[in-house]
């Protein structure tokens, strides 16, 4: 793969390969000369953003290059260049889980199964961040724009322009990353970033799953009934048909898993080897 090859494929960047765009870039479908199909990342750098731009490109490079996951992102390549400066990354034909959650038809394809297996996948790329790697790697901005789903729905966490390594036994003082409605409460106090700051993200991403939309409100509600037991329909997407009685057995579990990763204490939170286990053994905790 060349830089050229890039060019042709998109034509130099032409809007009519454009498939999405944010604040500071864009993204390309592009195919390749050998048929592989990719996501393009251009970045828009300005005066102003030049030096934080910089920072997050050669981050998502350093963390990506670390990382071998089937639930996150590949990264084929990067450049550079005077003219351009952009991320190759594998082609996830679903786009982000946000996109699909706010389109009705989309939205119904994901029965309570593949919701399931969306958190799962979710899970996983961040008990092996957080426990497979070494040092560990905090994602920093968990959210359902981060989540992109291929073709056949799964999971694969994407947008490491923020992330960084934990050293065993410490904390990483920075300034404040992350979507707004994820961002776990202490970090409005402390700038100690900790492995439970993805930890609370994946909590709201959790219940979002479930319930199609971004619970908001609703965090603070169920974190203050959880003892008196939840309602169910509450929390779920009411486009889906409900559940059966086993899968809401599970989507129960699931819901109680959520509010712990969600408590405000980090100390009280699960690590994401402990929700990983209760996601495959569908509960076993207090």
């Amino acid at each position: 793969m060349m830089y050229g090859d890039i060019i042709d494929a998109t034509n130099d960047f032409n809007d009519e390969y454009s498939i999405g765009a944010g604040g500071t870039a864009r993204v390309y479908k592009a195919m390749l000369p050998s048929g592989q199909v990719v996501a393009v990342k251009k970045l828009n750098f300005t005066t102003e953003s030049m030096e934080i731009m910089d920072r997050t490109f050669k981050n998502e490079i350093r963390t990506l290059t670390e990382i071998r996951h089937r639930n996150v992102v590949k990264l084929y390549g990067f450049c550079s260049h005077e003219r351009h400066t952009f991320l190759v990354y594998e082609f996830m034909e679903k786009g982000s889980l946000a996109r699909v959650l706010s389109v009705d038809k989309e939205a119904k394809e994901l029965d309570w199964f593949k919701r399931v297996d969306i958190i799962k996948g979710v899970a996983n790329a961040l008990y092996y961040m957080h426990h497979g790697c070494a040092p560990p790697i905090i994602h920093r901005d968990i959210s359902s724009k981060n989540v992109l789903l291929n073709s056949e729905l799964e999971a694969h966490v994407s947008d490491f322009g923020t992330a960084r390594f934990l050293k065993p036994g410490s904390s990483t003082w920075t300034a404040v990353a992350g979507t707004y409605g994820y961002i776990a409460p202490e970090l409005s106090y402390t700038m100690a970033v900790t492995e439970k700051c993805d930890v609370y993200s994946f909590g709201v991403l959790t219940l979002e799953v479930l319930k199609g939309s971004h619970p908001g409100e609703l965090i603070s509600t169920l974190s203050s009934i959880v003892d008196q037991g939840i309602q169910l329909e509450d929390v779920l997407d009411p486009r889906l048909s409900p559940p059966t009685k086993k899968i809401a057995h599970e989507l129960t579990s699931i819901v109680k898993l959520a509010l712990w990763c969600l408590r405000a204490d980090p100390r009280s939170r699960p690590s994401m080897q402990a929700a990983t286990q209760v996601l495959e053994l569908n509960g076993g905790y207090d």
